[in-house]
C-alpha cells in the first residue's frame, strides 16, 4: 500500500537492500517523504528502521537502491548532510567536556555557519548545565543537549529517533513544540518512536516497516480508513497482526 503525493520530496528512497550476514534487514525499500510533513516510521523491534535512518545519513551502504535527500544523491558528495539534523536516542557526547565545549566543538565541524539556532537551549533552561562535565548530566538533560545539535544548524530535514526517551513531560511538550514550528517553516521531519501518542501528536505521514519491508505509507487518515481503527496504537497493531495472520 502507498500513497502518492504532490508535494515536492525532501527524501527519496528507491529500492533499497541491505543484508548483514546471512540477516537480510532491508528488503527493496521505496518510500517518498514530502517537504514540510512529519513521517513516523512505525513498526516492531528488528523491523529495520535504525538501520534505514543510518543508510540515509551515510553511515551505513546500501547493497542495492539509492536514496536522494533534496534530489542530492546519498553516497558520492557527503555535503548534503550539512541540511540534515540528528537526534539520535542518546547522543555519545565525550563524558569529559562540558556543554559549553560540545556545542563549540559541533560548531568548529561548520566553519562557515555565523548564525545558529540556540532557542532550544533558553527553552529548557539549560544555560546552568552546559558549564557541566558530561558526564555529571543526567539522562534527561543529556537528552536536552542532543535536541540542541539537532537543531542548531537550522536544518532543512531533522531526524529524530526516540527524541523524548528521557524527557520529562514539560521539556517533552516543548520539543514538540519546536517540532510543530520547524514544519511550518517547512522544515521536514523523520521521526521513530515508540510512543504512539506522541506520533499521532506530531505525525501526519506514516511508514508501516516490518522485516525490512515497507507494508503501509500513507496519511494518519489514509491508515485509520484503511485499518478501520482511529487509534494509531489499535491501527498499527492491526496491521501487525495481518502480517501474521
Amino acid at each position: 500500500m502507498s500513497h502518492a503525493t504532490t508535494a515536492p520530496a525532501a527524501l527519496r528512497i528507491s529500492g533499497v537492500a541491505k543484508r548483514f550476514g546471512k540477516l537480510q534487514v532491508l528488503e527493496s525499500v521505496d518510500s517518498v517523504l514530502p517537504e514540510g510533513r512529519v513521517t513516523a516510521i512505525v513498526g516492531p523491534n528488528a523491523a529495520g528502521k535504525s538501520t534505514l535512518i543510518k543508510c540515509v545519513l551515510g553511515l551505513v551502504r546500501p547493497d542495492a537502491g539509492r536514496i536522494e535527500v533534496f534530489g542530492e544523491p546519498v553516497g558520492t558528495d557527503p555535503a548534503y548532510r550539512a541540511r540534515i539534523g540528528y537526534m539520535p536516542q542518546g547522543a555519545p557526547f565525550p563524558e569529559n567536556l562540558t556543554g559549553h565545549e560540545v556545542l563549540r566543538l559541533v560548531r568548529s565541524l561548520r566553519p562557515g555557519v555565523t548564525e545558529v539556532d540556540d532557542d532550544l537551549v533558553h527553552r529548557f533552561a539549560l544555560a546552568p548545565e552546559l558549564g557541566k562535565p558530561i558526564r555529571t548530566l543526567s539522562g534527561g538533560t543529556r537528552q536536552k543537549l542532543n535536541a540542541v545539535v539537532a537543531f542548531l544548524f537550522r536544518p532543512s530535514l531533522v531526524i529524530l529517533d526516540e527524541p523524548t526517551a528521557g524527557l520529562d513531560p514539560l521539556a517533552s511538550s516543548i520539543l514538540k513544540e519546536k517540532v510543530r514550528e520547524a514544519t511550518e517553516r517547512g522544515v521536514t521531519v523523520l521521526l521513530t518512536s515508540h510512543i504512539m501518542s506522541e506520533i499521532e501528536a506530531l505525525a501526519s505521514e506514516v511508514l508501516f516497516l516490518v522485516e525490512g519491508k515497507v507494508h503501509f505509507q500513507g496519511t494518519m487518515e489514509q491508515l485509520r480508513r484503511t485499518t478501520g481503527e482511529q487509534r494509531l496504537e489499535h491501527a498499527v497493531a492491526r496491521l501487525m497482526r495481518a502480517r501474521v495472520a
